[in-house]
């Protein structure tokens, strides 16, 4: 198992920047991937940005070019630096772990982004 806690979040202003971090613990060595996704009101969890074990990342087009992923090698995590937020990216941003051997992967519990003047 897989245990992963996100922390970072909270309330912007329009163009502000935040930085969200997920500490992985536990069978870390099962880590493929690390990413977030972000689930707004009634919308479905949306896939964000990965980093493989090989440091390859990619990113939404929503986000590209706005929000970084980069590693945090003391919690065996990630980190989500955010710029330039706009109210649309009002959300809970989940932090999740893929498998080397497949399956559902890992989640964290969350953490509320909310971007409001």
């Amino acid at each position: 198992q897989v245990q992963l806690v996100e922390s970072g979040g909270g309330l912007v202003q329009p163009g502000g920047s935040l930085r969200l971090s997920c500490a992985a613990s536990g069978s870390i060595f099962r880590v493929r991937s690390l990413g977030w996704y972000r689930q707004a009101p009634g919308k479905q969890r949306d896939w964000i940005t990965t980093i493989t074990n090989k440091d390859n990342t990619n990113y939404a087009d929503s986000v590209k070019g706005r929000f970084t992923i980069s590693r945090d090698n003391t919690k065996n995590g990630v980190h989500l630096q955010m710029n330039s937020l706009k109210p649309e990216d009002t959300a809970v941003y989940y932090c999740k772990a893929e498998d080397i051997w497949g399956g559902s992967g890992y989640w964290g519990q969350g953490t509320q982004v909310t971007v409001s003047s």
